[in-house]
């Protein structure tokens, strides 16, 4: 045996492929619309990929807006709680020395009194 004799076929042992019929021009057909179908559907997923990407970055700029804006508004509330706190102060202050000038009067001016 040639060492090409081994490639040599007979030709009764060959497979002869029927020609393309209905059946494989369907099939041809069916596989041609599915990888059309495919190609579509990975546009639609990259299209919303995109549109789910544009809206996450709107989402994350609306975040930071809100952010600085309650950073601001916390700003706010401080400056009025310390001024809040001082005016506390002064009425505490303005109350004692009312009582103190006042209400309960000096030692020698309640003695004037009683006597008069």
């Amino acid at each position: 045996m040639s060492k090409d004799a081994r490639y040599e076929t007979d030709a009764d042992s060959v497979v002869r492929l029927p020609p393309k019929s209905d059946h494989a021009d369907q099939l041809d057909k069916a596989g041609h619309a599915i990888l059309q179908l495919l190609h579509k559907a990975a546009g639609v997923a990259e299209a919303n990929n995109q549109h789910a990407l544009e809206m996450a970055q709107r989402f994350s700029d609306l975040l930071r807006t809100a952010e600085s804006q309650i950073a601001e508004l916390e700003a706010v509330v401080q400056l009025y709680q310390e001024r809040s706190a001082q005016a506390e102060r002064w009425l505490h202050r303005v109350c004692t020395e009312i009582e103190e000038r006042f209400i309960r009067l000096p030692h020698h001016a309640a003695a004037r009194w009683a006597f008069a």
